[in-house]
Formats: structure tokens, sequence, C-alpha cells
């Protein structure tokens, strides 16, 4: 089952479509990452002002160091040992859509942690963005039953798995400041 969905939302993230799909928090918006026609189509999706960026998944460390120019010792042994998701915003990306970068030249990314969505990632071979599916200033859906018409509507593929999952832990986030110590911004 995993495998066949992982092939049918990759032919979609390939021609620059939306997907929507249960990520290692809650049911999420994604596509190309690199791409900022596609990921256009997530901001109208949201009705959500580009002023606000988006999060990115990365299936590994290794994939992490492609997309941003310094991960400080510290984070790396905060990403070692963190036991839950962990959405982790960098200075200084590399090779994002500008469109998924804040103002302020960050970006949010996690290293997954559910097996779809790294196996996906990793077939996809670059990062995918993962916002809640909702439109904007709306509460987050924990479970696909909550989320709303406009949204299903809004994309290209429905990914047919854990649609009876409840899921309630957004990601714990943490910032990078610049002298490239850490603070936690959601716990």
């Amino acid at each position: 089952m995993i495998q066949e969905e992982v092939k049918n939302s990759l032919n979609v993230l390939h021609e620059k479509g939306v997907i929507l799909y249960p990520t290692d928090t809650v049911w999420g918006l994604g596509c190309d990452a690199t791409n900022a026609i596609a990921v256009n189509k997530i901001y109208q999706a949201k009705k959500r002002d580009e002023s606000k960026s988006l999060v990115i998944l990365v299936d590994s460390l290794k994939m992490l160091e492609q997309y941003v120019k310094e991960i400080p010792g510290e984070v790396l042994q905060f990403i070692k040992d963190a036991k839950r998701p962990t959405t982790i915003i960098y200075n200084n990306p590399l090779g994002l859509a500008s469109n998924v970068v804040a103002q302020d030249d960050t970006v949010a990314i996690r290293i997954v942690q559910d097996d779809f969505c790294e196996q996906l990632i990793q077939k996809f071979g670059k990062p995918i963005v993962s916002t809640s599916a909702n439109i904007s200033e709306r509460p987050t859906p924990t479970s696909f039953q909550e989320i709303e018409i406009p949204i299903l509507n809004a994309v290209d593929y429905i990914v047919s798995l854990y649609h009876d999952k409840t899921m309630t832990t957004p990601s714990r986030i943490v910032k990078i400041l610049k002298d490239g110590t850490l603070e936690i911004i959601r716990e």
C-alpha cells in the first residue's frame, strides 16, 4: 500500500502538483520545495500570504546539508537527540524556491520521522513542502475527516493512507540564532 501511494504521489510532485498527505505530525499539503510554481499553488489553496514561510521536509541529515549553508554543532546534537518531530529554522537556505524562504532569509526544515514521507522524499530526491491542510487562520485538522472541502478540492492527489488516524501533535520548533545558539519557539 505505501509503495503504491509513494508512486502516485511522485507522479504528482514531478508534474508540479500538490498532494494532501499524512506526515509525522498532522495532515499536510505538499509539493516540490524547489519549484516556485508548485509552492504558489499551496499558498493559493491555503489562501495564505507568501510572506509567511512554509515548513520543508527532508529525509535525512545528508539531504538537509544540501539545502542549508551551515549546521552548527549544537544543532547536529539536538537533531540526533530529538525523540519527536522537530522543525528547525535555519539561516541562509540554498537551492529552495524563493517563496518558501522567509523575508529574513530563513527556512523551517524537519527531518521527517514517518515511513511514507521518508520513502517519498528519498525517491523524489528533493525536499517537499509540509504545511497543515487548512485554510490560513482556520484550525489545523487533527484527522482526515476534519479537512475542509476547499482544501480537498485544491489538491491534485490525496494519499490513501491513515485516513482513520488522529494526529494532534505539531512539531517542536527551534530557531538557530545568528550566534549559532538555539531558541525554542514552540515546545
